[in-house]
Formats: C-alpha cells, sequence, structure tokens
C-alpha cells in the first residue's frame, strides 16, 4: 500500500520498501560453517591414527563433541531467547574456528580431543538456525525452507570433501587450516549479512530454551503421540547417520583397495563428494515437487527403506563400483529424511513450542552421536566391520517401522500442526 504526504505544495507517493528476507543471509551463515565442518570429514579419524588412536579412541572424538554440544546447545539457545539469534551464532561460530586452530597445530592426540571440546562446547549453529528459519516462516513453506539447510548440507558435502582430496597433497592438516579460514568466512557472514531479528514476545516461537536435564519441561512434547514418534523417528534417523559417518572413514581404509593400495582420506573425499552432488540435486531440485505429490510422511519411509537397503548391501561390499552403488541408494535416503522430518516435527509443535522442540530434537541427535562412535569403534576396532554396517541398516529398519506406523494416524489431539500424509 503506497502513502500520499505532502511536501511544500508537491504530493510525494512514497512506496514500503519490500523487507530483504533474512533467509538467504541465514543459507549463507549455515553453507559457509557446513563447509569448514564438512572438510574434514573425511580425515578426522585417519589424522587421528597419525598420533597414535586406535578405532575407539578415533571415533570418540565425535562421541566427545556431541557429549558437549548435549550440555551446551541448550544453554546458547536459552541465551538466544534473551539477546537474540544472532549474537549467539557468532559464539558458536568463534568457538568453531578456535577449534579448527587447534585441531590443525596438534601435535599430540589430547590437543586434538580438546579442539573438539572446544567445538562442541560452543556448537549449535544449525539449530539456531532452524528456530531462526521457524521464526520466519509459515508453516506451509516450512518443508521449502527447511530443505535450504539440506542444500547447505549437499553443497558442503559435494564441494567440501572434493577441496579435501585436492588439499591433502600438501599433508593431513591443510585442510584443517582450510575448514579454520571457511569457519571465518562464516564470522563475517554472520556480522555483515544476517539481519539481527526481534526478540520473541513471550507465548511466540521460543529458542532452544530447555536444558537436556529439564525433563519435566520435555514431558508434554513426549506425552502428545504424534509428535513422540516424530522424534523418535528423528533419533533413529541420527543414529543411522552418525553410525555411518563417524566409522565410514576407518571401514573404508580397511576393506577397500584402489590402484594396489588402501583407500586413502584422498578416495574416500572424493566418494564423499559424489554423495553431496546427489544430495544436492535431490534437495535443492526435487524435494519440494516430491512433497507435492506425495506428503513428508511417505517421504520419510521412503528415506529409511532406502537406507535400510543400502547399508545392508554396504556390509559384505569389497569392492568400489558396488560401494558407489551403495553411496547412491543411500544418498537418496538421507536426502529426504532431514527436510521431511524437520518439518514434520516442526508442523506437529505450537508456535510457543518451536525453540522447545527445536532443542529435544537437538539432544536426541547429540545422544545419537555419543552412542553411535563408540559402538562403531568398538566393532571397528574388533574387526567386526559388516556388523558395522547392518548396526546402521538395523537403525533405519527401526526408524522406517516407526514411520510406517505412523502414516495413518492424525497429529496430536491438541491440533497444532497438519494431519500427516
Amino acid at each position: 500500500m503506497s502513502r500520499v504526504r505532502p511536501c511544500g505544495r508537491a504530493v510525494v507517493r512514497s512506496r514500503a520498501v519490500p523487507k530483504r528476507s533474512p533467509l538467504l543471509p541465514i543459507f549463507l551463515v549455515v553453507l559457509v560453517d557446513i563447509f569448514g565442518r564438512t572438510i574434514t570429514i573425511p580425515l578426522m579419524s585417519i589424522y587421528s591414527e597419525q598420533f597414535g588412536a586406535t578405532p575407539l579412541e578415533a571415533t570418540l572424538l565425535v562421541s566427545v563433541y556431541a557429549i558437549c554440544q548435549l550440555v551446551s546447545a541448550p544453554l546458547l539457545g536459552k541465551a538466544s531467547d534473551r539477546v537474540g539469534r544472532k549474537p549467539l551464532l557468532l559464539a558458536s561460530q568463534v568457538g568453531t574456528f578456535l577449534g579448527f586452530l587447534l585441531l590443525a597445530r596438534a601435535s599430540a592426540l589430547w590437543m586434538i580431543y580438546l579442539s573438539r571440546v572446544i567445538d562442541g562446547a560452543t556448537a549449535g549453529n544449525i539449530s539456531l538456525a532452524q528456530a531462526y528459519i521457524a521464526d520466519n516462516t509459515d508453516a506451509k513453506d516450512r518443508t521449502k525452507w527447511f530443505a535450504l539447510i539440506g542444500i547447505a548440507f549437499g553443497v558442503g558435502f559435494f564441494v567440501s570433501p572434493l577441496l579435501t582430496g585436492y588439499l591433502i597433497h600438501y599433508g593431513l592438516s591443510a585442510p584443517i587450516y582450510a575448514a579454520a579460514g571457511l569457519s571465518l568466512g562464516s564470522i563475517l557472514c554472520t556480522t555483515f549479512l544476517l539481519p539481527r531479528a526481534r526478540l520473541a514476545p513471550a507465548g511466540e516461537v521460543g529458542g532452544l530454551g530447555l536444558s537436556i536435564f529439564e525433563w519435566k519441561a520435555y514431558a508434554p512434547v513426549f506425552s502428545r503421540p504424534a509428535l513422540s514418534r516424530l522424534l523418535a523417528q528423528f533419533f533413529f534417523y541420527a543414529l543411522c547417520l552418525s553410525t555411518f559417518t563417524s566409522g565410514f572413514a576407518l571401514f573404508a581404509e580397511r576393506r577397500f583397495i584402489w590402484q594396489g593400495h588402501a583407500v586413502t582420506p584422498r578416495e574416500i573425499s572424493y566418494l564423499l563428494g559424489y554423495v553431496g552432488f546427489l544430495g544436492l540435486v535431490l534437495q535443492g531440485f526435487l524435494i519440494v515437487p516430491l512433497v507435492k505429490r506425495f506428503g513428508e510422511s511417505t517421504l520419510v519411509s521412503a528415506g529409511f527403506i532406502s537406507l535400510v537397503i543400502g547399508y545392508v548391501i554396504l556390509g559384505p561390499c569389497r569392492d568400489v563400483p558396488t560401494l558407489i552403488v551403495v553411496s547412491t541408494i543411500s544418498s537418496f535416503g538421507n536426502g529426504l529424511l532431514r527436510p521431511t522430518l524437520s518439518s514434520l516435527v516442526s508442523q506437529n509443535a505450537a508456535p510457543a513450542e518451536q525453540g522447545v522442540v527445536f532443542g529435544l530434537n537437538q539432544a536426541l541427535n547429540s545422544v545419537a552421536q555419543i552412542l553411535a562412535p563408540i559402538l562403531g569403534g568398538v566393532l571397528i576396532g574388533r574387526g567386526q566391520l559388516t556388523f558395522w554396517a547392518w548396526v546402521a541398516a538395523a537403525a533405519a529398519l527401526v526408524g522406517y517401522v516407526l514411520a510406517r506406523s505412523s502414516r495413518a494416524r492424525s497429529v496430536s489431539a491438541d491440533g497444532y500442526g497438519t494431519t500427516l500424509h
């Protein structure tokens, strides 16, 4: 609507300037942050082995990070309710930057662990970004905007591993220095591009305000059948994904031969780049039409069954061509599950519960990241490579059973959200 106001003799017609959407900057913030994090995935376990780490000690790096995140992320979220999302995003990103610098300059295994403690103690970027998206979108558009985070993961898993494969020529620490540089870029994106959103009044969309230890506050969420089933599905998805990501590098270097030698972080990086490319295509171009055609809950079931098939085949897999087929199947499942489950969880929560539910989501993700690497490290250390892959398949199978049992049921009786498809 235009407004007419007098200005001397002339009449000036002014137009309201449309607000710039804050969601493009949040995408850039998440993208650069994911770049920094995914660049280290192909080499973290193998990097730690250079300092004498056993398979269990190598995978425990993920668990240590997750334990710190489990405690700190709700505290960051609670602070974001008071001072806003942007300052806490900056605090989280600075911790990541310092953690990467220490990791790159590590001269002993304890320094690697300390770097993960620093990073985990300030972790919360993705949860804060999800809450920021929930603050600024309608429920009907939320899958599309949550897919932005999935696209960022896809781009990160596509570009960063390829960059890692190249930088490894200059030493194992070179990609980590690059990750620190990208983390610094994320800080700059947040500082100069991300609008400082208003603080949500009481009763509106909340932050990630509850501690993992405040279980009584979470009781109302778990008492609602539809929402509790969705959170359970998310947990088993996170358990499956964490089993794979925390152990795959160790699995691959022990199982596969490429051009006469065991695969190295370089080959692992290129494979993860291929997986990232598939995820990018799915979440960048196909997810919205698929949701419109089939609905989120149907896609959740399809995503879980894809992971079951992929990881069952991965167990006895011993050649690279079959590994590529497995990666194609599992990337389809991962590409579907993150945005659709996040959207369904958000749709089934009241506006004032968004932050609480995302905080609980992050807590469940952290619990999965604590348990899966420990089990994976034990199995890989004992040479149980096939069983390790089947643990990931079993977690996905439980998620599939939960998803199938939920499809015919409506959302919670209090009426929040929409009917599950």
